[in-house]
């Protein structure tokens, strides 16, 4: 019998697997990059150095108004450590720089001040000027242009109106935006509610491109890729990070190089060969990111590709925040798989549902797979939501032997964020 932990909310949950059932636990790259740099001094060494333009401090020279665009409270970037870098870089160029912070929230929910406390650190809220992106409140935002897709590009005005636009953030896979970080702090980070709508629309989630490690061609990447170039997003701040959530790279400079460069790194540790199984488990990462059952999409993406015809998924993710935002939470329950994609096919791009593309991904995945979710939630709401409900990873195990029979293969995926399978 194996045991394997799996990141659930702020610990672990143990899974056990006998050994002749267990086929394969499919992990990120181990870092095999020998430094004796510090995180920090692998932030500022990437900042000093940077791909592509100027240094930061070089750039702020003489700009008034800049906007350093960060993440929200659903991601686990390290602004306690990077944020205050950046700052210092941009004054250092620049000491009377007007600075604001603009936390880009998507379509989430607000970032509560004890969520940036715990984000930023107390310095920096009880100092710092911070706005949160609400993409909701139309007299935010301004037309900018179109997009490829025909999508209208409504950004921000802060980030418009400033005279230096910046980002932080970290480069992980995404299911179908191709990888994180870079270009994707401006769409969907700080626009409107209808950009960032038709940019997810059923028919761009539904493109063959629109797939976890693929950017050429991914209708959604080149929209957003397009958007920053628009805006003149001048320099980045990306981070590559471990399992245990340190800092094992650093990207600084062009939008566009310094994320190619991150990306390079990523899909080097993180790119793995498929392992078919009749079961496969895995965890989203934990805290922050299984916060909400929304969130958790990502992990049963990356299952999707491992599990066999008819193979079990099962999903771990604490979902300590519920269920997501309310949408998702009436499209995920609202019919079969089956229906949910029938309906959402029928919505034109321009009339896309906030958080769609969510149960589009879902009703997808369950129309092949049985999915069975170890979480907080009761488990009348997962069945609701079309999915089986237990309370550990040995029950839905033990459930999913029911169902493929006691000889079943297993794939154990423990972090379903960190890597995906090249398909």
């Amino acid at each position: 019998m194996q045991t394997i932990q799996i990141p659930y909310n702020r610990d672990h949950l143990d899974l056990h697997v006998a050994e002749e059932n267990l086929k394969a636990v499919l992990l990120q790259r181990e870092w095999k990059e020998t430094t004796s740099l510090s995180e920090t001094e692998l932030v500022l060494n990437a900042l000093r150095n940077p791909v592509g333009t100027l240094s930061l401090s070089d750039l702020s020279r003489n700009k008034r108004r800049v906007v350093v665009v960060t993440s929200d409270h659903t991601r686990a970037m390290p602004s306690k450590l990077t944020l205050p870098l950046l700052l210092s870089e941009i004054r250092r160029g620049n000491p009377d720089a007007e600075i604001t912070i603009l936390i880009a929230t998507g379509l989430h929910r607000a970032t509560t001040e004890d969520e940036q406390r715990a984000m930023f650190g107390d310095e920096i809220v009880d100092h710092e000027t911070i706005f949160v992106n609400d993409a909701f409140q139309p007299d935010n935002f301004v037309r900018v242009c179109g997009l490829p897709s025909g999508a209208s590009f409504c950004v921000n005005r802060l980030v418009t109106e400033c005279d230096l636009l910046i980002a932080e953030g970290f480069i992980e896979p995404h299911f179908f935006a191709g990888f994180s970080g870079g270009r994707k702090s401006i769409l969907p980070g700080v626009c409107s509610e209808e950009t960032v709508n038709e940019n997810h629309s059923f028919q761009a989630i539904g493109s063959a491109y629109a797939r976890t490690g693929v950017l050429s061609h991914n209708p959604i990447h080149e929209d957003m890729i397009f958007a920053a170039r628009a805006v003149n997003l001048a320099f980045i701040l990306n981070v590559a990070m471990d399992e245990t959530k340190h800092v094992i790279a650093a990207f600084a400079g062009d939008m566009e190089q310094a994320h190619e460069a991150g990306v390079a790194v990523i899909r080097r540790l993180s790119s793995i060969e498929p392992v078919t199984g009749d079961i496969v488990i895995t965890g989203n990462s934990g805290y922050p990111m299984d916060q909400n059952l929304y969130q958790a999409s990502k992990s049963a993406d990356t299952a999707e590709a491992c599990a066999g015809e008819d193979g079990v998924i099962i999903v771990c993710a604490g979902c300590c925040d519920g269920m997501g935002g309310e949408h998702f939470t009436r499209l995920i329950t609202s019919g079969t798989p089956e229906e949910i994609e029938q309906t959402l096919a029928k919505i034109p791009p321009k009339e896309t549902i906030p958080e769609q593309w969510v149960p589009q991904i879902y009703a997808r995945i369950m129309k092949k797979h049985p999915l069975i979710l170890v979480s907080g939630l009761d488990h009348e709401t997962v069945r609701e939501a079309n999915m089986i409900p237990a309370d550990s990873p040995d029950e839905a195990l033990a459930l999913a032997y029911q169902m493929r029979g006691a000889q079943a293969s297993v794939v154990v995926i423990p972090n379903g964020i960190a890597v995906f399978c090249n398909r």
